[in-house]
């Protein structure tokens, strides 16, 4: 069990161990419950739900948690600006509960649809409100707080190794940036508790030591993840836009509270760019799962798409892209279906494989090398179609991609769908792309997939 990992923490890949034999502890950055998650956001799930699903393979017992935001994020780094739920419980009109209950549900969905596993434990920051207390509390104590007029902050300055994660050079922050000072002593200092303006106007507002107010956001993670996986834990992860602000806030106020170390390996998935920006919900947020299923894509041709590129490096999003991935995704399901009917003899060469796949895995989780193995196992024409299936599917243990459910169908086509098909091979013949295209999103939607080959259309 020799995975090397990327540390942001040492800016090294480093051979993991765990700090309890045979066991891991990581935690995931959650959803924080305003809105919908886009892919952007969902490819970082994927990426924890890879890191998972490897420990596991490499024959660890896991015990992972991610939480959820459903108090306390507002619309400011600077620890300015509204609720993120408030702020939509008062746009659409419903309280705060409801708007965290419905689109964590909407969350659940599209995990489910891109089959990553769940957690051990979904905890919810307003669940945890005392635990959050007395973690402040315990700064406090310390002398790492001080109180404005509009909350509870943390003192930087009194933590040494602030920054430490991101490399942060405090003194080039430039004013109102990365934060706005008011009446912070220092640029980099944050929010532990904020006082509500008017208590009894916000839906969600707790009574604490210090005043009628709401925890911050970066308070929760580590009130959180050290109930649950305790003070020092082996893994925490999220997306790289957490590494300046939210993760290096975590580490302060956790280490500063215990004097421990707060966690081994600190791991990042990379943006998902378009059109070589990053993908964001301030920017529109591109699409949530549900909105590619309406432009005729399964969710597990996004997931199919993130196994191309190393969770390291940016993942290029386009719907051509996609497209390609779902080909190669419906290519490797014909190819499984017909390897299950296959009654061939051959060798056996799973050892020859595994290790191939097992270097790749294991290399700070070489994804797309291992979809490389996975590939050359499946084409393998001298493998016994029953040995590599069985290889197949334990590599799928990892991959997610639902090797063991594939399987084909014998269909009888309808009238209509004829006539669509029909339709179609008109409009290609008369290079009219965009209505051929229309129609086989149309033909998807119906349950076919459509292949174009020299003897014809092919119809599955």
């Amino acid at each position: 069990m020799a995975i090397k990992l990327y540390n942001t923490l040492t800016k090294k890949k480093e051979i993991f161990k765990p700090i309890s034999e045979g066991k891991v502890s990581i935690y995931t950055c959650g959803p924080t419950v305003y809105s919908y998650q886009h892919i952007g956001n969902m490819r970082t799930y994927i990426f924890s739900d890879l890191l998972k699903r490897t420990l596991i393979f490499e024959g660890y017992k896991v015990n992972h948690i991610i939480n959820v935001t459903d108090v306390g994020h507002l619309t400011s780094d600077s620890d300015a600006g509204d609720d993120k739920i408030e702020k939509a419980a008062r746009k659409e009109g419903k309280t705060a509960q409801e708007i965290a209950d419905y689109y964590f549900d909407i969350f659940l969905k599209d995990l489910k649809k891109l089959n990553i596993l769940s957690p051990n434990k979904w905890p919810k920051a307003t669940d945890h409100i005392k635990e959050q207390v007395e973690l402040i509390k315990k700064l406090e104590k310390k002398g790492f707080t001080y109180k404005t007029s509009d909350g509870i902050y943390f003192d930087s300055s009194k933590f040494k190794s602030y920054g430490k994660l991101a490399n942060l050079k405090i003194e080039n922050l430039e004013e109102g940036k990365r934060v706005a000072t008011r009446e912070k002593k220092n640029k980099t200092d944050f929010a532990l508790w904020k006082f509500s303006d008017k208590p009894g106007e916000r839906q969600q507002e707790w009574d604490s030591p210090w005043g009628i107010g709401f925890p911050g956001w970066h308070i929760e993670c580590s009130a959180m993840s050290m109930k649950y996986l305790g003070e020092h834990f082996d893994i925490h992860t999220g997306g790289q836009d957490h590494i300046p602000i939210h993760h290096t806030n975590e580490i302060a106020q956790s280490e500063a509270a215990t004097g421990k170390k707060f966690v081994n390996y600190w791991l990042h998935g990379a943006f998902l760019r378009s059109e070589g920006k990053k993908v964001s919900k301030s920017k529109g947020g591109l699409y949530t799962i549900s909105e590619l299923e309406e432009k005729g894509f399964l969710p597990i041709h996004f997931r199919y798409l993130c196994l191309l590129t190393h969770y390291h490096k940016p993942l290029d999003f386009s719907l051509n892209n996609l497209e390609s991935a779902g080909n190669a995704y419906t290519k490797l399901a014909r190819k499984v279906s017909d390897l299950k009917d296959k009654t061939t003899k051959g060798k056996d060469l799973s050892s020859k494989y595994e290790k191939m796949f097992k270097e790749a895995i294991e290399d700070d989780l070489n994804i797309p090398s291992a979809m490389g193995v996975f590939w050359k196992a499946l084409e393998d024409k001298e493998f016994s179609p029953d040995k590599k299936l069985k290889l197949l599917e334990k590599f799928d243990e990892i991959m997610g991609l639902g090797i063991k459910d594939m399987k084909t169908l014998k269909i009888k086509i309808s009238e209509e769908i004829k006539s669509l098909i029909k339709e179609r091979d008109e409009a290609r013949k008369e290079k009219d792309w965009k209505k051929s295209d229309e129609l086989r999103n149309k033909l998807i939607k119906k349950g076919y997939e459509i292949e174009d080959t020299p003897n014809g259309t092919v119809v599955r």
